[in-house]
């Protein structure tokens, strides 16, 4: 046995193997204690292996699948060794102590689950496939739980991005590729073959060419190839459910990289969970399929305005509509995920249960198909939805003769399959029944014939059915006269057959067993029919989780007074009364009113600098701007009383900012990172956020640093941009710099406490308050007093020497200033190439080398 276990452990790799030993998992040696001490379990010792006791522990084979849970959870992989045969077959083959046959049937991994146990029914599961070729970068992304498929060229700059999106479970890429640091798994290099990964997919969709999906780059296909691939090694080939891909370019969505994701609290808050994200805020779905399509939605916000507004124009209708939304979600809501049901079925893990859910999930999409149907002027969207909805009579119809109103998730015991489908099948239930019926009479008649009222047929798995007696009764049953057979005594009860029970016991038995493999056979068929339609499912899954989208967000927005935003063709923000959706649902629960305000970013205030106190509401106000954006995009009303955007193609946010200790950046360092980024990417039609740029060093290249920040956004990037600052300098800006506005929140001190007002105003802020926040916080009296009259020596100081930016309004603009440095490198650099270095002299080489040294002090 150990070396059939050393065999099937050298194959499952890294992966813990559950081996399969009668009714229990077990695990051994190093699998052993991590799943011990992961799980809580007894860890024992058995037998012995190159002289030392085996470590082991095991589970239940019925509880696997929790166990399983918190294994994946904790960061492990599983791999699932079965018996492939019974011990009966094995002794049958190969003697009376035959091994019995095992093989690695499936590895659970955390990106391929499908276990509706093991899945959030509100959030995707994503498998994600790093494909690199020519220079090229793709993602290709399954989440085989539903069957969606797609792949994403995004180049290098990009794929932290893709993959922050899609928030994989899982990350694989070629053990060979330069883009290892990025993956949670690595696998061979031959599996990310582009050609290979193009016969694949044809193979996969039976298609011999793939031109009706779109364009496939190099990277795609090689992505999509070594995707294609693990899925076939962890099913064991046993391939799951997968849609033809769709093929998405960077440019489809708006691009937001991961510390933007974070620092905006998308769709996951920075202290981890739903909670306090912008998703938690919004979410209004009713259904696990409208949740993770409004996740997927707010976390890839869409460039394309005549696709936002049809999403816009469905929401509208709900939003008008409060009887025709209500009648809607309360028919979503008592539908099942039938997308993660034919999912489970696809990939051999489905159930009777599952079936129930096709047939009731498509019979209520049907019925409510038919109502949309009947909708007066409808909105486009809605009338592409609603055909979607029908379409499945024929599989509604045989699921409904087919099955029981409940099916059971265990097949193994039977009972699904409805009375008056089968006739043969009725007919050995009714043998069956018949069978019991007899027993029961049989009893009886035993009772009589013994005189011992205590008499029992019972039934167990060693023995069947027998005769159990009390042992103070048995003796007369031991005569071999008596036409009892003795099968076995325990301590207080005695047990015997009959010939009559036996008769009876084998018609029973025999019927069951026909009845359960009759019941088997149907469950195949069924399982088979409602596959052979599985795309024209997974589109009504797909529909009826638009339509939950639609309808949560016009609950939202009526519930919260949001309105439609107008989308322009022209780089523009203009909102107004705008409010944070996160904040203000946090403050009315402590049954405060949110403070709303204006912005208007505009061609020629394109870049708002906003002053002012600490907890005045500028973090606030910069981050609201920003969801405001990515709802608009997402298809959402917004949170104000007006909203006319120009199209955002990137979005950038850095708002605060935490130590990475992991990869040796400080605070500061990870600021630079980031505002480096969007310095780098940011574009005319670009929104960013920046708040505090400089804080991390010291006072005076902190403010060399926001200085040049800000002109490099004005003068380079051009973008929309707010940049909060208490680098009161910075405002000197406004006055070389056309397109920038100077705003602050408001503040007043009374009777020596400071009011924060939490309004955005025109104009610069006097001051900083930073003295009077302090005081807010609790810093002690005699700590204020004293920084107070630290504050009046350095103010003092600066008024002499005309404060730190004293000098700087006699600088060029940043565009000046860099061409200025380009024209000094040039002079040089002429000089240098018009060298014939060949022909230099030692005595020519030493003064070219002076004249060069001389133009470079010049500079």
């Amino acid at each position: 046995m150990m070396a059939q276990y050393l065999s099937l452990k050298a194959e499952a790799g890294d992966c813990l193997l559950f081996y399969r030993m009668g009714d229990f998992f077990e695990l051994f040696f190093e699998d052993a204690r991590i799943a011990a001490g992961c799980l809580d379990i007894a860890l024992t010792a058995r037998g012995e292996h190159d002289g030392e006791k085996v470590p082991m522990c095991g589970v239940p084979v019925h509880a696997a699948t929790a166990y399983l849970q918190r294994l994946i959870k904790a960061g492990h992989r599983v791999a699932i060794a079965e018996q492939t045969e019974s011990p009966e077959a094995a002794r049958k083959a190969r003697g009376s102590k035959a091994l019995v046959n095992r093989a690695i049937v499936r590895f659970v991994t955390a990106g391929t689950l499908t276990e509706e146990a093991l899945l959030d029914s509100r959030e995707h599961n994503w498998l994600a496939a790093i494909g690199e070729a020519g220079g090229e970068v793709a993602v290709a992304a399954a989440d085989i739980s539903t069957g969606q498929f797609r792949i994403c060229a995004v180049g290098a700059d990009g794929l932290g991005a893709e993959l922050a999106r899609l928030h994989a479970a899982e990350v694989i890429a070629s053990e060979a590729g330069d883009l290892t640091d990025a993956a949670t798994a690595l696998r061979p290099r031959s599996e990310f073959d582009s050609r290979a990964g193009e016969d694949r997919l044809k193979r996969l969709f039976g298609v011999a060419t793939l031109d009706g999906f779109g364009e496939i780059g190099r990277a795609g296909l090689a992505a999509a190839g070594g995707l294609v691939a693990y899925l076939e090694h962890t099913a064991r080939g046993a391939l799951p459910f997968l849609r033809p891909p769709s093929v998405a370019a960077a440019q489809e969505s708006v691009a937001i990289d991961a510390a933007t994701r974070d620092s905006l609290e998308l769709t996951e808050a920075q202290g981890g969970g739903r909670k306090g994200s912008l998703l938690d805020a919004v979410d209004r779905t009713v259904t696990g399929a409208g949740a993770r399509l409004l996740a997927a939605d707010l976390g890839a916000p869409l460039m394309d305005a005549s696709r936002i507004e049809e999403r816009l124009a469905l929401v509208g209708f709900f939003h008008d509509g409060a009887g025709a939304r209500e009648r809607l979600r309360g028919t979503l809501r008592a539908l099942p995920d039938i997308g993660r049901a034919l999912g489970r079925l696809a990939a051999g893990r489905g159930s009777p249960r599952d079936l129930g859910q096709l047939r009731d999930g498509l019979d209520g999409a049907w019925q409510l198909g038919e109502r949309l149907a009947g909708v007066e002027a409808p909105p486009a969207l809605l009338v592409q939805l609603a055909p979607r909805l029908r379409g499945h009579g024929a599989l509604i119809d045989l699921l409904r003769r087919a099955l029981v109103p409940q099916p059971p998730i265990d097949a193994a015991q039977g009972g699904y399959i409805a009375a008056g489908y089968d006739v043969a099948l009725d007919d050995l239930r009714d043998t069956g029944a018949g069978g019991r019926r007899a027993i029961a009479a049989l009893e009886a008649e035993l009772k009589a014939q013994t005189g011992i009222a205590a008499l029992k047929i019972r039934h167990n798995g060693v023995l069947g059915y027998h005769v159990e007696v009390p042992a103070r009764a048995a003796d007369p049953l031991m005569a071999a006269e008596s036409g009892f057979t003795h099968r076995q005594t325990l301590s207080g009860v005695v047990r015997f057959n009959t010939p009559a029970l036996h008769e009876v016991a084998v018609r029973v038995s025999q019927a069951g067993a026909h009845a359960l493999a009759a019941e088997a056979a149907h469950l195949e068929e069924l399982t088979a029919a409602a596959l052979s339609s599985r795309e024209a499912i997974a589109d009504t899954a797909d529909a009826l989780a638009r339509l939950d989208v639609a309808a949560g967000l016009a609950e939202r927005a009526a519930e919260g007074g949001w309105t439609r935003p107008r989308l322009v063709d022209r780089p523009c923000f203009e909102v107004e009364g705008g409010r944070h959706p996160v904040v203000e649902a946090a403050v009315a629960r402590a049954g405060e009113r949110f403070v709303s305000n204006d912005c208007r970013l505009s061609a020629d205030k394109r870049l708002w600098l906003v002053t002012g106190p600490n907890m005045g509401g500028k973090s606030t106000f910069l981050r609201q701007n920003a969801l405001i954006a990515v709802l608009a995009q997402a298809g959402s009303f917004v949170p104000a009383t007006a909203a006319t955007l120009g199209l955002v193609d990137r979005l950038f946010s850095r708002v605060g900012a935490s130590d990475n200790l992991a990869r040796g950046r400080s605070t500061f360092m990870v600021e630079m990172v980031e505002t480096a980024a969007i310095l780098a990417q940011a574009t005319p039609n670009s929104f960013v956020i920046l708040d505090e740029v400089g804080r991390g060093t010291s006072t005076y290249d902190g403010l060399a640093i926001a200085w040049a920040v800000v002109e490099a956004i004005h003068e380079v990037n051009r973008c929309r941009c707010l940049f909060a600052t208490h680098y009161h300098e910075l405002t000197r800006l406004a006055e070389r710099c056309d397109a920038l506005s100077l705003h602050h929140v408001r503040a007043r001190e009374w009777k020596g406490d400071l009011v924060l007002l939490h309004e955005v105003a025109d104009g610069p802020a006097d001051r900083s308050y930073g003295l009077a926040v302090a005081k807010l916080a609790g810093m002690p009296p005699a700590a204020v007093a004293r920084a107070k009259a630290v504050l009046a020596k350095l103010e003092a100081g600066r008024s002499k020497t005309g404060g730190l930016a004293a000098g700087l309004d006699d600088l060029p603009l940043f565009a000046a200033a860099q061409e200025a440095e380009e024209a000094e490198c040039d002079a040089i650099r002429a000089e240098v190439e018009a060298l014939d270095v060949d022909a230099l002299t030692p005595r020519e080489a030493l003064e070219t080398l002076y004249r060069l040294k001389a133009l470079a002090r010049e500079g």
